[in-house]
């Protein structure tokens, strides 16, 4: 099992980024998809999921409107679209298969991409 983020960066406030996570090694349409970000010398942060039917998305409050979660299931991979972006969005961003929020566990991870937002 593997998942591989990219897309991470360096970018002005109010710019643009998309990540995206590559999945391999598991049904990727049967979990519970997530974003989730920790900033330097803070815990983990849920950023928002998508549901293992795809019917619904949800975002943390932070991120709400700004932020779009969606998958490409042809090609196992997850996306997260990063608008208006703010220096507090600054951290490393994770992909998670399977996710709790209530646990902030998940079955799977990513090794992480770097967003800095920064003039």
């Amino acid at each position: 099992v593997q998942l591989v983020e990219s897309g991470g960066g360096l970018v002005q406030p109010g710019g643009s980024l998309r990540l995206s996570c590559a999945a391999s090694g598991f049904t990727f349409d049967r979990y519970t998809m997530a974003w989730v970000r920790q900033a330097p010398g803070k815990g983990l942060e849920w950023v928002s999921r998508i549901s293992s039917d795809k019917s619904y998305t949800y975002y943390a409050d932070s991120v709400k409107g700004r932020f779009t979660i969606y998958e490409n299931n042809a090609q196992n991979t997850l996306y997260l679209q990063m608008n208006s972006l703010k220096p507090e969005d600054t951290a490393m961003y994770y992909c998670a298969a399977d996710f709790s929020i209530a646990t902030m566990t998940a079955d799977f991870w990513g090794q992480g991409t770097q967003v800095t937002v920064s003039s």
